[in-house]
């Protein structure tokens, strides 16, 4: 029983329309749903993924009127964005002409990268670590030969590793494969795999104990999920998680995969999600992500949430 590598990343906005427009129109990314926060109906939940929506693609969501991230430990801090090796010339390039903030090109734990922010402060890093099995959206405005292709690594911040290493390793089957010194200085970097490992199956965990606590709002991250094959193997692993006194959620059908969400030591929310049904087990797979999807459970609401909801294009 293996987590196989990243799933998705769910992320906060303050803007919904600014935010579709970002990673739409700027990192070329395809919005694959537009649904809502099942536990929040008056929030959008907005997921961008490869012309797919392949597991390990997608970054999502929620639109919250939340106040803007304050940085710091004990937080979801950084997300990576793979794509070509050729890439990182290119975006530096398109990132300057749209306006966008960004770093130069640097070598960071032996990959290239480039750092950069969305409009309200979300930290992105492009990293050089290409996936040949992405599907490229054939309406991005990027080309596809430097389109972004999916998730990793993702790096946690901690002010102890010793408590969350113990849960990555001995729960969660995680392995400690190497360590590098933080890019801006501040701390240590471990660098944990799952899977057949690479840059799509990496957690880094940055011991930061000189940083204040984080505290979420726009700008932050929500939770960072890795995937597992299906049920039976979720089930696995709740069963796994109770034996180590972890507590969870339990098992929640979210309709386009099923979930389970705990807390490791420093607090920060992890989800294991399956692989399936997808994102096109409501819509034709040529149009998700066009129109406002309802799983069944919410769909006799739909004119009183359509109702509560501001346009996005």
């Amino acid at each position: 029983m293996q987590l196989t590598g990243l799933h998705h990343l769910t992320a906060i906005t303050a803007d919904a329309p600014g935010n579709n427009r970002f990673y739409t129109r700027i990192l070329g990314l395809r919005r694959v749903k537009k649904t809502v926060n099942q536990d929040n109906v008056s929030a959008y939940h907005l997921f961008y993924a490869d012309g797919a929506g392949n597991p390990g693609t997608d970054i999502t969501f929620f639109d919250l009127p939340a106040a803007k991230d304050r940085r710091g430990t004990n937080s979801i801090s950084l997300t990576g964005l793979r794509v070509a090796e050729s890439g990182l010339d290119y975006w530096a390039s398109r990132l300057r002409d749209s306006g966008v903030p960004h770093g130069g090109v640097t070598l960071i734990d032996g990959r290239a990268g480039m750092d950069l922010e969305d409009h309200e402060g979300q930290r992105l890093r492009l990293i050089a670590a290409p996936d040949p099995e992405g599907t490229p959206w054939p309406d991005s405005p990027v080309p596809a030969e430097h389109r972004i292709h999916g998730l990793g690594p993702v790096t946690i911040s901690v002010a102890e590793l010793a408590p969350t290493e113990a849960l990555l390793r001995t729960v969660m089957k995680m392995r400690r494969v190497r360590d590098y010194p933080a890019p801006d200085g501040a701390g240590q970097v471990h660098v944990f795999e799952m899977g057949a490992g690479g840059a799509a199956a990496e957690l880094h965990v940055a011991v930061q104990p000189g940083l204040p606590r984080a505290r979420l709002g726009a700008g932050g991250v929500h939770h960072v999920a890795f995937r597992v094959p299906d049920k039976a193997a979720l089930s696995g692993w709740a069963e796994r998680l109770g034996a180590a006194r972890v507590a969870t959620s339990g098992e929640i059908d979210r309709f386009y995969f099923r979930s389970l969400y705990f807390r490791e030591p420093a607090g920060n929310l992890f989800e294991l999600a399956t692989d399936g049904p997808g994102f096109d087990a409501d819509e034709p797979r040529d149009t998700m992500g066009t129109t406002l999807s309802l799983p069944p459970f919410l769909e006799d609401r739909r004119s009183q949430i359509e109702a509560g909801l501001k346009p996005l294009d």
